[in-house]
C-alpha cells in the first residue's frame, strides 16, 4: 500500500487576499481556482518545485471557522516549509513583506526562522543541514 498527505485545508478571510499571500509573498504555484456553487471556489497552492502537501486555501462561512483563522494549530508552529537555499528565500520573502517573528538560526538540523502568513499561522523556514 502506497500513502501520501498530498492537500491540507487552511481556514482564510478571503480567497483573493490568501492567494496573493502564497502566491506573490511565497512563490506558490496555484494549481486551481476554481468557482464552486454557492459563491465558494476550490483554490489550491503549492511551493515550487515542492513534492509534499498543497494548499486547500478554504473561505470561512461561518463563526466557528472564522474563530479558526490564524489558530488552526493552537499557537504553535503547524506549518513547515522546506527551502534548498535559506538565505535566497529569506531575502525574498522579506523583500515581499513576510513578517518573520525571529532572525535566522542555526540548529544541529538546519538553519530555520519562523515566520507568520497574515492571518497568525506560524510557519518555519526551513533548510536542513547536509549530511
Amino acid at each position: 500500500m502506497s500513502q501520501s498527505l498530498f492537500l491540507v485545508t487552511l481556514v482564510v478571510d478571503d480567497y483573493d487576499h490568501a492567494k496573493d499571500f502564497y502566491c506573490g509573498a511565497l512563490g506558490f504555484d496555484c494549481l486551481q481556482d476554481d468557482r464552486q456553487p454557492e459563491g465558494k471556489r476550490w483554490v489550491v497552492v503549492k511551493p515550487k518545485g515542492g513534492d509534499g502537501a498543497a494548499f486547500l486555501l478554504a473561505q470561512a462561512a461561518n463563526d466557528q471557522q472564522k474563530a479558526a483563522i490564524g489558530n488552526q494549530t493552537g499557537g504553535r508552529v503547524g506549518f513547515f516549509l522546506k527551502s534548498d537555499d535559506f538565505a535566497r528565500d529569506h531575502a525574498s520573502m522579506l523583500a515581499k513583506g513576510v513578517h518573520f517573528l525571529e532572525a535566522p538560526r542555526h540548529e544541529v538540523y538546519g538553519t530555520v526562522a519562523v515566520f507568520s502568513d497574515p492571518y497568525g499561522n506560524t510557519f518555519d523556514l526551513i533548510e536542513h543541514a547536509t549530511g
